[in-house]
């Protein structure tokens, strides 16, 4: 984007503070400064906001899917960039869409694509997460065991190679399925690694962080508890604080109390962030998908499997905030760091979650009821 520009609005958080009737300066895609508005010259082109407020776009994680596509179903470029455009409706403005355990033709398939869209500098994409198919198969969730499998050398060159060709990667594995060993190799590599889908303990758990894992996969889902005498995978999360640890704020996957709970428990410097975990309900009215040949219900707010197993979640970043402010009770200026700030410096997402100058001009609009109206990729509305 050439040239310089100018957004004004009634308040403007920048991840750290709130600004009251000034203007965001871009040029040439990033932020040059937040300004008073009597700073902003002729030559600018200005776009006026006047109502709600402005922060830093939403980044998630953890992306399935989104405007009627499925990752697993269309690992190609043009499904990323559906995928992309749906969630930017709804204020994300980074994502990483996300494969579930599949075949391995389809995770090359899904590599290659995702390698492309960097290329074509797909607005929203910063990456890829492959959740699987290195898990356990005691807690599996949605994913199809037939295809869940411990990592072999060739997955650990396919992930290293993948590490170092796309712009950010992050891999959902159990401590039943890698070894600390593969870990430190994909750590090493520039892997994000994350535990999830494990029965696994504590102890077993902080084995891989100690070789490198960061991460938690949507914590309280497809883990092992905590408990009064074996803390399990939550506590290990809860525990860490060298662990950053993905939530599903939906109000299904986690009761309000009990992510109000785990924020009042979560040892620092690591935080807890928000995920939507989304599948391609986002952004469409359909009322069922197609997962791996099962198939997937939408009802209530909610996806399941037929058994009534929670397949992903038909939510978006905006609902998400909505559900941690409203019924959890977290402030705002938290809970947007929560959607924002928080997952980027998980993933080492450099620019993003806050507005500041020098930064990518990513930010959403949100009403003063927290609905989303626009947001802006690169300095461009999309």
């Amino acid at each position: 984007m050439s040239g310089v520009s100018a957004i004004t609005c009634p308040r403007i958080f920048d991840g750290d503070r709130w600004h009251e009737d000034k203007a965001i300066v871009i040029e040439e895609g990033l932020v040059r400064d937040i300004v008073q508005l009597n700073s902003l010259t002729a030559s600018m082109v200005v776009e006026e906001v006047n109502e709600g407020f402005l922060a830093p776009g939403f980044v998630d994680l953890q992306v399935n899917g989104g405007g009627g596509v499925l990752l697993n179903n269309d690992p190609s470029v043009a499904g990323i960039r559906t995928i992309c455009e749906a969630h930017a409706q709804f204020g994300s403005t980074a994502l990483l869409p996300t494969l579930i355990t599949d075949t391995p033709e389809i995770r090359e398939k899904a590599i290659a694509a995702g390698i492309q869209a960097a290329k074509e500098h797909v607005p929203g994409f910063a990456g890829l997460h492959l959740e699987g198919p290195h898990l356990s198969v005691t807690r599996k969730g949605a994913h199809d065991p037939a295809l869940i499998r411990p990592m072999q050398d060739e997955d650990l060159t396919v992930l290293i190679a993948a590490g170092k060709s796309l712009p950010a990667l992050v891999t959902t594995i159990a401590p039943e399925s890698v070894t600390p060993t593969q870990v430190r190799s994909l750590v090493d590599a520039g892997v994000k690694v994350s535990i999830g889908h494990s029965d696994a303990g504590m102890d077993q758990a902080l084995g891989l962080v100690e070789a490198g894992a960061s991460m938690i996969t949507h914590l309280f889902n497809a883990m092992s508890q905590l408990t009064g005498r074996a803390p399990g995978m939550v506590g290990a999360a809860l525990n860490s604080g060298a662990l950053n640890v993905g939530l599903i704020a939906d109000g299904f996957h986690v009761h309000p109390r009990t992510m109000e709970l785990a924020i009042r428990a979560k040892a620092g410097p690591g935080k807890i962030f928000l995920i939507s975990d989304a599948m391609s309900t986002v952004g469409t009215d359909v009322t069922e998908l197609v997962l791996n040949g099962r198939k997937v219900m939408r009802a209530g707010g909610k996806l399941t499997l037929d058994d009534g197993t929670l397949a992903g979640a038909d939510l978006d970043m905006a609902t998400a905030v909505r559900v941690m402010h409203e019924q959890v009770g977290i402030a705002l200026d938290e809970t947007l760091r929560m959607a924002s700030l928080y997952p980027a410096k998980a993933m080492g997402l450099s620019g993003h979650g806050k507005i500041e100058a020098g930064n990518p001009a990513n930010f959403v609009c949100l009403s003063d009821g927290l609905q989303p109206d626009g947001c802006w990729i690169d300095g461009r509305k999309q």
